[in-house]
């Protein structure tokens, strides 16, 4: 069976016997310099500055086997979103190296070249969606509003281009949120300094077209105010996540978004229990982002007729 790379070069514990080899001669070394002040044969000012020259060898032949690892350490202490996956490559070690050194640089090297190729999978992914899936959407959406401006249309027709463009408005916002999941290196991306009441003001109106159809009232409710440093689509998206799950337990009622200090809170309250909790896909996909981007997300139920999502933010800006 062919030898891997490094495999033929090295024997495993050769760092062992060489340290070992080394302390071995320090020792003598010692040794030695104690005989020479003990029969008088050199003066003590001579074999103090003996010992620390063989224990200054000692050292410097012991930090040169170390060597290898220190490198590899220095590597990959410098990763940063791409890692070097040549410099982890275990042709880079001496001839001398340790077996153990070159196994650890071989799955180094091999761990780094996955993470590259999941780097570029990633882009690849994101790109391609974000286009592949945004632009049929556009088509739709654009249809849709032009069939809406036609007076011919029966009220059947009517309400199933209503549904089409309800349909379209939360498929774009599902499509971004699954974006931002996918896209590990955007924690930072498009951040700045918002005040989350105008972002929710802002937004309404995308907010009341998504619930359209529906005998669902949302509005907004303001005990406090204050800022984030974030990114207000990330933002946004979550609490699209929130109301879209407000909405689907029940069929009527009123959604409120409440605003209290360092929270916001997304409650759903109907005049009776439903009969089952579904809760759906859309949370789920508001627990990712907010593990994602340490914001807690907390649920509750009271009286089995009204549901809280109550998402914290730790680290707030006065407005």
């Amino acid at each position: 069976m062919p030898r891997k790379q490094g495999e033929g070069r090295s024997q495993a514990g050769a760092f062992h016997r060489r340290l070992a080899l080394i302390f071995g001669l320090h020792l003598l070394g010692v040794i030695v310099c104690v005989m020479l002040g003990v029969f008088n044969v050199a003066p003590p000012v001579a074999v103090v500055v003996l010992l620390a020259i063989i224990s200054a060898l000692a050292w410097l032949a012991a930090r040169r086997q170390w060597r290898p690892v220190g490198r590899l350490a220095r590597v990959i202490d410098s990763w940063d979103d791409e890692p070097d996956v040549d410099a982890l490559a275990p042709k880079h070690l001496s001839e001398q190296a340790d077996a153990d050194v070159v196994t650890l640089a071989r799955g180094l090297h091999g761990f780094a070249t996955r993470i590259a190729g999941y780097n570029q999978r990633e882009r690849n992914f994101t790109r391609d969606a974000s286009h592949e899936l945004r632009s049929p959407l556009t088509v739709i959406k654009m249809s849709a509003d032009m069939l809406s401006d036609e007076s011919e249309l029966s009220k059947f027709g009517v309400r199933s281009v209503k549904r089409i463009q309800r349909a379209t408005r939360e498929m774009e916002a599902l499509i971004e949120a699954l974006l931002i999941l996918a896209r590990e290196s955007d924690l930072g991306a498009g951040e700045e300094e918002f005040v989350v009441n105008d972002v929710l003001h802002k937004g309404m109106d995308d907010l009341q077209q998504m619930l359209e159809g529906r005998a669902v009232d949302l509005r907004i409710e303001e005990p406090a105010r204050f800022a984030l440093r974030a990114s207000p689509r990330v933002f946004m998206v979550l609490c699209w996540q929130l109301i879209r799950n407000a909405s689907q337990q029940a069929d009527h009622g009123s959604i409120v978004i409440t605003v209290l200090p360092g929270a916001v809170a997304v409650s759903n309250r109907v005049d009776e229990a439903p009969a089952i909790d579904r809760h759906g896909f859309e949370l789920a996909i508001a627990q990712r982002i907010s593990e994602r981007f340490h914001w807690p997300l907390e649920l509750q139920t009271r009286d089995g007729c009204e549901h809280i999502a109550s998402i914290r933010f730790p680290e707030t800006l006065p407005a």
